[in-house]
């Protein structure tokens, strides 16, 4: 079947943010004087929002919540600082998003980045395209894997959740996407593998952004 709108995440689906992510973190750990962690590391640290972020990267033993307050503070701030030096959209967005243009196939963005800044980089780094609603963390619903946020955008869309396809990187967006009755897709481009995808509900996976054209409009542009 084909589908009437896209939802997508944003950080490891549209936006490849790891170094700009990794970069921000790493400086808000050394200026607590705390072990950093190598840029690969970060793959399994994005995706659940800046609270499950820092309580991987901080030591177990200062988890408490004034140092995790403090070093969410120092995050928000570097990562303001930076955002954009390396972030740009993964090979194959572009044209991806101008095709669903073209056929006017409604699209939107659900992230567990923070809500303001997910408004800042979106019409930045990704400005030829219209997008119904972004909506990041603390955008007046629950953080992924909650579907609020989810069914909200699938009633700005104006059509039933099982008309929506879902994609995204991380099993929490496999998981969002099941929870909201859509259909879940998963890339292998992000920061997860296929394993997870899998395990927590992905319907099918793609290599590539152009794979994408098959489920949503069968038989390519």
């Amino acid at each position: 079947m084909s589908y009437q709108s896209v939802l997508f995440d944003l950080d490891g689906t549209l936006l490849n943010t790891l170094d700009d992510i990794a970069d921000a973190a790493n400086c808000a750990l050394r200026r607590l004087g705390f072990p950093q962690h190598r840029r690969e590391s970060y793959k399994r640290y994005i995706g659940d929002g800046v609270e499950a972020l820092i309580r991987e990267v901080l030591p177990e033993n200062r988890c408490d919540e004034a140092t995790m307050a403090e070093c969410a503070a120092l995050l928000r701030e570097e990562y303001g600082r930076r955002w954009e030096l390396n972030t740009r959209p993964y090979e194959g967005v572009a044209e991806l998003l101008d095709v669903l243009t073209a056929r006017r196939i409604p699209m939107a963005i659900l992230s567990n980045k923070p809500d303001a800044i997910a408004k800042v980089c979106v019409p930045q780094l990704l400005p030829r395209w219209d997008f119904v609603a972004t909506l990041g963390e603390g955008a007046l619903h629950a953080k992924k894997p909650d579907p609020a946020g989810a069914l909200e955008i699938a009633r700005r869309f104006g059509h039933a959740p099982a008309d929506v396809v879902f994609v995204g990187d991380t099993g929490t967006d496999m998981k969002t996407a099941t929870a909201a009755g859509m259909y879940a897709v998963g890339v292998l481009w992000g920061f997860r593998g296929a394993d997870e995808l899998l395990r927590h509900g992905a319907k099918v996976l793609i290599e590539k952004p152009a794979d994408l054209l098959e489920i949503v409009v069968p038989g390519g542009p």
